[in-house]
Formats: structure tokens, sequence, C-alpha cells
């Protein structure tokens, strides 16, 4: 049984999406719990000014862990931003209204220590 976006072309689907590159923000995920903490760490690849992958088309290549969304997943996943654009086609509490741009509330990926994730851990009221 299909899913009632199936029918939107790749044009259609993409267009869906704001670019607010909330989800291009790095997810941590405790081992033993399987809770799912986001943090303000942005991919390399993401352009704030343009808000816009550089790679995207190689983005998975690149970043294995980059999140791929797509018609069969997106209903699926757990760490999806509460304000991603894409929740309207299944969440029937999405809200379409303006939420904060990342811009000087992130960190790039390179600027980060690896030992320290815990430390970029967020609570925002949009994620």
């Amino acid at each position: 049984m299909g899913h009632p976006w199936d029918h939107l072309s790749k044009e259609e689907w993409e267009a869906i999406c704001k670019r607010c590159g909330k989800c291009c923000l790095y997810p941590l995920q405790d081992e033993q719990t399987g809770e799912i903490y986001h943090t303000n760490i942005l991919c390399r690849y993401f352009d704030l000014e343009k808000s816009l992958c550089t790679v995207y088309d190689k983005r998975c290549e690149l970043v294995p862990s980059c999140l791929k969304l797509n018609k069969d997943n997106v209903d699926n996943l757990p760490f999806m931003p509460k304000s991603c654009a894409y929740r309207r086609l299944f969440d029937p509490t999405y809200q379409d209204k303006p939420t904060p741009s990342i811009k000087g509330r992130v960190v790039r990926e390179q600027d980060v220590d690896e030992n320290n994730l815990e430390d970029y851990i967020v609570d925002w009221e949009d994620l």
C-alpha cells in the first residue's frame, strides 16, 4: 500500500523543503536507551548563506550518516525536526509557522572536538 505523497514528482518533493538546515544538524543517540539528542553541530557541507547543501547529489557518499529523506522513510524518522515542512505530509499536529533560523545558533562540524559532543546538545523548541 502506498502513501498519499507517492504521486509527487521529484521537483514537487524537493519543493516541500524550506531549506532550514535543521536536518543537517548532527543528532546523537544514546547507545543504551536509543534516545535521540539534537545538537547544534552543522554539517560541513551546508552553506548557511545559501541555505543548501553544497554537495547535495553526493551527500550520502561523502557523509554516510546523512539523512536522506525520501518518500519511503519520511514518516518513520524519530530525529526529524518538529518544524520540518515534510511533517505536514503525515503529522496531523504539524503547524506551518515561522521558526528561528539556525544562523548564529550553530557550530561548524570542523570546529567541534569529537571528544566533547555532549557539550553541543541543545533543546531548541523547533527541533
